[in-house]
């Protein structure tokens, strides 16, 4: 058993070795303020699209004036929610989450949208993101007498909320109060009797959006992303700004900048991998940016080659630009099994060790004698990558080379994305070239982090990409950094 101090976030760490090989992403959130409409069913188009960002859990809860109705459970958001069950979530507003699979805290009683009871009536709080001073927020709100039943920081967040309105602070002055209290990352958006706000950390780690429903009086949406938005035929307005609280009520949205010392600081990694390629960021897809990517991974990286193809789905756009830049041919080298979802059937040994091939599988007349370039985003640990090259040998290919579309994953999040503790991350422990051996890949090359902030267009001041460099935006205390440890080697 994993004591609970010990799981200081949303997450927790994954040690299987049939994990998946990548970053993970913690959460996604949904919002709707829309009187009249069927706002449960909106939501739940919302998080459909969001799923992406969280497959453990999904909840919804809804307000009908002061009563709130709620349906939350562990699952994909199609087998979470039914007809009926949407049905019985009638109300003006709604708040929407669909949560990261974890292995330490994966319990129904984490889903969310995490709902306490306040003087003013219940909140409902869906948090995306990771609070690195959870030990101490944890002490100040047990010393308050509050009884946490999770083993989450959302719920800390929304207990924060509900000791700073219970002391007399109206919603916005009791929400204020509560941010400055928290440090971390938090793109959070959270359902009151009276409306529903929108919030970004000062850093704006996390993404927040925020759309327009075709009505009169115009309505308003929230989402992680724009594909959030896209599903139900809202129109993208702008994003929730880096410490800035929107509040969405019946006379319409009002912006407050809760924190003036915000200093933007996107995840680059949302726009390398956790985003969706159609939704936007910086008025453009991501498609376009990872295509860029590739491109001038191309350029730094030069190799002679028959055929370029990236790892279904997330290296696609990024091989794409490769192979335009180089001028090697673009094709399909893997077929992903689209319908393979998480199972509780555990493989034997034998299948275990083919369990790449559950994923992807090799096309070997396309492969057979070939010498091929494979396009990845990342790598973290080099177990999936290692299977994946075996694979491509076997099925014919005279030479593997693999191309990554970051830099080095060298250093852990601390913000809201499940990754391993620093001695795990093999570009922590491992030059290029001992890990292209390791790999046993013909030749690897990462891209360069300059290459990867430039090619955003954007100033490359206004990214967090600590997980490359180790220079956090917010200091991570020593604790938390210990408390990652003992819980990653509890979890086995």
């Amino acid at each position: 058993m994993i004591p609970q101090h010990f799981i200081t976030s949303d997450q927790s760490i994954n040690m299987s070795e049939n994990a998946c090989d990548k970053p993970e992403e913690a959460c996604g959130v949904f919002g709707i303020y829309a009187p009249e409409q069927d706002v449960a069913k909106m939501t739940y188009f919302g998080l459909y699209a969001l799923q992406h960002r969280g497959q453990e859990s999904a909840g919804i809860a809804t307000f009908e004036g002061t009563h709130v109705h709620q349906h939350k459970d562990m699952g994909l958001v199609s087998q979470v929610f039914s007809e009926t069950i949407l049905e019985e979530l009638p109300g003006n507003l709604a708040v929407g989450h669909t949560r990261y699979s974890t292995t330490g805290s994966s319990r129904k009683v984490n889903a969310q949208p995490a709902v306490v009871e306040t003087r003013l009536g219940s909140l409902a709080l869906a948090h995306n993101g990771n609070l690195v001073n959870t030990i101490k927020l944890r002490e100040e709100l047990l010393k308050s007498n509050f009884h946490l039943v999770t083993s989450t920081d959302s719920e800390m967040i929304a207990y924060a909320i509900a000791e700073e309105v219970n002391a007399g602070a109206d919603w916005l002055e009791g929400a204020i109060r509560a941010f400055h209290r928290c440090q971390g990352a938090f793109s959070l958006v959270i359902g009151t009797p009276d409306g529903i706000m929108g919030v970004r950390d000062p850093n704006g780690i996390r993404p927040l959006v925020i759309g327009t429903l075709d009505s009169d009086p115009v309505r308003y949406v929230l989402a992680s992303e724009t594909c959030g938005l896209d599903i139900i035929g809202a129109e993208y307005l702008r994003d929730v700004e880096p410490g800035e609280l929107v509040w969405i009520t019946e006379n319409g949205l009002a912006s407050f900048p809760w924190n003036q010392q915000h200093q933007r600081k996107l995840c680059i990694f949302e726009m390398i991998y956790f985003a969706r390629p159609d939704s936007l960021m910086h008025n453009e897809t991501l498609y376009s940016y990872r295509m860029r990517l590739g491109r001038r991974l191309a350029v730094e990286s030069p190799i002679e080659a028959d055929l370029v193809f990236g790892v279904p789905d997330s290296g696609i756009p990024a091989a794409i630009g490769f192979s335009q830049a180089s001028g090697i041919a673009y094709g399909e080298g893997l077929i992903k099994n689209r319908y393979v979802g998480r199972t509780f059937i555990q493989p034997t040994q034998t299948m275990r060790e083919s369990g790449i091939k559950m994923k992807l599988n090799p096309l070997k007349d396309v492969l057979y004698g070939k010498r091929v370039v494979i396009i990845d985003d990342s790598i973290v640990r080099g177990t999936t990558s290692r299977k994946l090259v075996k694979a491509l040998r076997e099925a014919g290919a005279a030479e593997v080379h693999m191309r990554i579309s970051s830099p080095p994953v060298t250093h852990p999040c601390f913000y809201g994305i499940d990754t391993d503790t620093q001695d795990q991350l093999i570009a922590a422990t491992k030059s290029v070239a001992e890990i292209a051996k390791q790999l046993e890949v013909d030749s690897l090359a990462y891209l360069s982090w300059e290459g990867m902030l430039e090619t955003t267009r954007e100033d490359t001041n206004s990214f967090c990409s600590a997980c490359f460099t180790g220079d956090y935006p917010v200091p991570i205390p020593e604790q938390v950094k210990r408390s990652k440890l003992i819980l990653e080697k509890a979890v086995v």
